[in-house]
């Protein structure tokens, strides 16, 4: 399983604004630590419409070398920072036609994690703006996806890891990449399960608190014999997933979650945990599909 994984590579989206190098970054730091090779991927769309009746518009071929000329400088100037900043890691570049979202969904299906920039679009603009790629490549991919808010980001030290927990496959194949990433990093990491406050008090607060911090250990167990080297804290909060997680992790490394499968609009939902802490979450969200029944 781990000769598989090597032979993959991180995947990261190269956005054309050369001011937008946040995710670039994370990718390139992360392929160091993690010993792999990066993938730079830049699409360069196809030729549209855009011009006045009036305007002599180039031919198709003068267009798309227009783009291609373009989209080669975009690749050059991303190839440059990330070999000054991380000049171990090996490097490859993709410059392909289509539009970010397909192009990136492609190259998920053999990547270890893809990683891209989110500039916090409102949520009807990161469902249908052409400008949004996070949310759908996320929805789609069958890797973890790495969403790197361009923002300025200040972490805690002693650093940590946040991972959402809610007992089900999806939080459990989270926490394993939270260990890895607490692992990397020398971090600490924070298991948080986020519960609703019961409307009418039922069951008494204790016992519902109890079975919660049972629900979470039994998710996590496993994991310290592997890294032994991590530090775990179990967190229960009451409340919102979104806004109590979103508050867990401001000043963290990193926010882990487990998303819904892929395939037409499933995890794309508005007001889904995954989405919502895209738009709220202050730091990198590490979204983790559930592994595929045929290990893929």
């Amino acid at each position: 399983m781990a000769s598989a994984e090597v032979r993959r590579s991180i995947v990261v989206g190269v956005d054309p604004d050369p001011s937008q190098r946040t995710a670039l970054a994370w990718a390139a730091d992360q392929a160091a630590r993690r010993r792999m090779p990066l993938r730079l991927v830049h699409a360069e769309g196809v030729p549209t419409g855009g011009y006045r009746k009036t305007e002599v518009r180039p031919s198709w071929e003068e267009w798309n070398q227009s783009l291609h000329e373009a989209g080669e400088r975009v690749l050059e100037g991303a190839v440059a920072f990330v070999e000054d900043r991380q000049p171990q890691v090996r490097l490859s570049a993709l410059l392909a036609e289509g539009g970010p979202v397909w192009v990136l969904r492609e190259q998920a299906r053999d990547a270890a994690e893809v990683v891209v920039g989110s500039r916090h679009l409102g949520r009807v603009q990161e469902v249908f703006s052409p400008a949004s790629v996070a949310l759908p490549v996320m929805a789609h991919a069958p890797c973890p996806v790495v969403v790197v808010p361009e923002s300025e980001h200040v972490t805690q030290d002693p650093p940590y890891v946040v991972v959402g927990v809610d007992g089900s496959a999806h939080s459990a194949a989270a926490v394993d990449v939270a260990f890895r990433q607490a692992a990397q990093h020398g971090a600490v990491l924070r298991a948080v399960y986020v519960r609703s406050p019961e409307r009418f008090r039922v069951r008494d607060e204790h016992i519902v608190e109890s079975e919660c911090r049972s629900l979470l250990s039994e998710t996590v167990a496993g994991r310290t014999a592997t890294y032994p080297e991590v530090e775990l804290h179990h967190e229960v909060l009451l409340g919102h997933p979104v806004e109590e997680l979103a508050k867990a992790s401001a000043h963290a490394l990193c926010l882990v979650v487990g998303t819904r499968g892929r395939g037409g609009f499933t995890g794309m939902l508005l007001g889904s945990v995954s989405q919502g802490l895209l738009h709220y979450a202050q730091c990198p969200v590490i979204a983790v599909p559930q592994p595929r029944s045929d290990g893929i």
